[in-house]
């Protein structure tokens, strides 16, 4: 039996309780560590609410802690659990900073346990399907990418809205960008973001090695009742493909809202609607099985996680100083 331990108890702690659920384990989630006592977090009905993260680490039947808590707390927590020998689902990004994120891989490379970090758009059946289709060679190399995210603004919160908790939009919202932008061109060299407006869209192009060019656009400003949607464009030298994905940003399990992968090449022109999903429960899946085998995360690399916080932060740092900024080499 794999015991399971949940740290936090947001939206993030309930969509996690809810993958592990549907793959059979909500009744082995044993722990939700937070630092007062609720309600039952939903899909974990067996769990027992304890404040003390030690006394979570130390319990030898927790195999897997699921870490769902503010970003400024996710290095500090990894860093524990793996020092305990526990695998981590650790939610993005990996940290704050490029000295707290190489903190936790390697102490995750020591650890007996797996790391991952939950980049979990890599795991939207769309963007999965446009990168199998990428590595199948269909289109060729890689020349231009061009992601995007919209979403109304987010929620009153203790420390969203403070950047210097949550890293603003860039760090915290565009970083599944980035992370696409990097899969697909390789090594980034400097990001260049600006923002028209203060309460407008960020546009970050990041210039790659080899001559690739990628483009990112984050926007948490569209009206209330606004359903999130993303896209992904690839421009490769045999062929384009593109998606288009539109759900509700809170729902663990998406909605009945149709969503299409086009791939054109000089061979026709392709589309497929993409099948209602859960991510989060592939993503657990995934990672379930990582553990189980001893595996490392190859489809979700801690390097890659660390590679995309290095990006966001350039971006970040350009968008305050409006130059263009190099990208730390990690």
């Amino acid at each position: 039996m794999t015991g399971i331990a949940i740290v936090g108890r947001g939206a993030m702690a309930r969509a996690h309780a809810r993958a592990w659920s549907e793959l059979g384990l909500g009744e082995s989630i044993g722990y939700v560590n937070t630092l007062t006592d609720g309600p039952p977090l939903p899909f974990a009905p067996l769990a027992r609410f304890e404040p003390d993260l030690r006394v979570v680490l130390r319990d030898p039947d927790v195999q897997i802690v699921s870490v769902c808590t503010p970003t400024p707390t996710h290095a500090g927590i990894a860093l524990e659990a793996l020092r305990a020998g526990k695998s981590v689902l650790l939610e993005k990004p990996i940290a704050l900073t490029i000295a707290e994120a190489l903190a936790v891989r390697d102490e995750a490379a020591r650890s007996p346990g797996v790391l991952m970090v939950a980049h979990v758009v890599r795991f939207f059946e769309g963007y999965r399907a446009i990168r199998e289709t990428f590595e199948a060679g269909t289109l060729g190399a890689a020349l231009a990418v061009a992601a995007g995210r919209f979403g109304p603004a987010p929620r009153p919160s203790t420390w969203w809205h403070d950047e210097s908790k949550s890293g603003g939009i860039v760090v915290d919202f565009s970083i599944h960008d980035f992370d696409q932008l990097n899969l697909f061109l390789g090594r980034p060299l400097s990001v260049t973001a600006r923002r028209a407006r203060p309460d407008g869209p960020v546009e970050a192009t990041v210039d790659y090695a080899g001559g690739g060019v990628g483009h990112a656009t984050g926007f948490m400003g569209m009206p209330a009742g606004f359903s999130f949607a993303s896209s992904l464009d690839v421009v490769g030298s045999a062929g384009l493909a593109d998606h288009r994905f539109s759900r509700a940003l809170d729902s663990a399990v998406p909605g009945a809202v149709q969503d299409t992968v086009r791939v054109q090449t000089a061979a026709g022109t392709s589309e497929r609607a993409i099948a209602a999903h859960n991510p989060y429960r592939s993503q657990a899946e995934y990672f379930l099985q990582c553990v189980r085998t001893g595996a490392a995360p190859d489809f979700c690399p801690v390097d890659d996680a660390v590679l995309a916080l290095a990006v966001a932060l350039a971006a970040k740092q350009s968008l305050d100083s409006g130059s263009p900024v190099g990208v730390v080499t990690v």
